[in-house]
């Protein structure tokens, strides 16, 4: 009587073979590393921002803003604030 065939041992070999390359992808896969693109705009917006070149017009009504919060005397458009708040408080049509 035969216990160990040589045919049986062999057969087994092609499974192992591909369970390893199912390893070796994962193993691939699993030390690929993570790209960042940074778009056009935020490169003009990032060098517009280190050489200091800031729309003077803005930095002035930014003053102009911050000094009349700190006074009090900074008045809210009420129209204004509900006309952009009102596409966020409309009751959604789907129930």
């Amino acid at each position: 009587m035969k216990i160990n065939e040589t045919g049986r041992i062999n057969a087994i070999n092609p499974y192992q073979r591909s369970a390893e390359s199912q390893r070796q992808d994962q193993m691939k896969k699993s030390t690929r590393k993570d790209e960042v693109s940074i778009s056009d705009e935020a490169i003009k917006l990032l060098q517009a921002q280190k050489s200091g070149n800031v729309d003077a017009e803005r930095a002035n009504k930014i003053e102009s803003l911050k000094q009349q919060v700190s006074a009090g005397t900074y008045q809210v458009d009420a129209a204004k604030l509900a006309a952009t708040l009102a596409p966020y408080l409309k009751p959604s049509s789907e129930n």
